[in-house]
């Protein structure tokens, strides 16, 4: 559950978080989105559309809030980035 508390908290190896620690570091997303923000890996980005249906059948939706504040979400969430290595550097 490392990566969902990167997710949850915002400190994680991604776009301005990232950042900062990094100046060389870019914000932009792999997938060429010019900013990568947690509600753009869980909502978005084509990278992860092959398994979004997890979120998905979590919310339709797919509300941040949701995902990170109950626990079937939270669940839906791990999954997720089990299967899709989101989160990881």
């Amino acid at each position: 559950y490392g990566r969902v508390t990167q997710c949850r908290t915002g400190h994680a190896f991604i776009g301005d978080y990232y950042a900062k620690f990094v100046q060389a570091e870019s914000t932009a997303c792999p997938c060429g989105h010019h900013h990568q923000t947690r509600a753009h890996i869980l909502q978005d980005c084509p990278r992860y559309d092959e398994c979004r249906g997890i979120l998905k059948d979590f919310d339709r939706e797919i509300s941040i809030t949701r995902l990170l504040n109950e626990e079937k979400g939270i669940a839906a969430l791990a999954d997720f980035m089990r299967l899709t290595g989101a989160y990881t550097k």
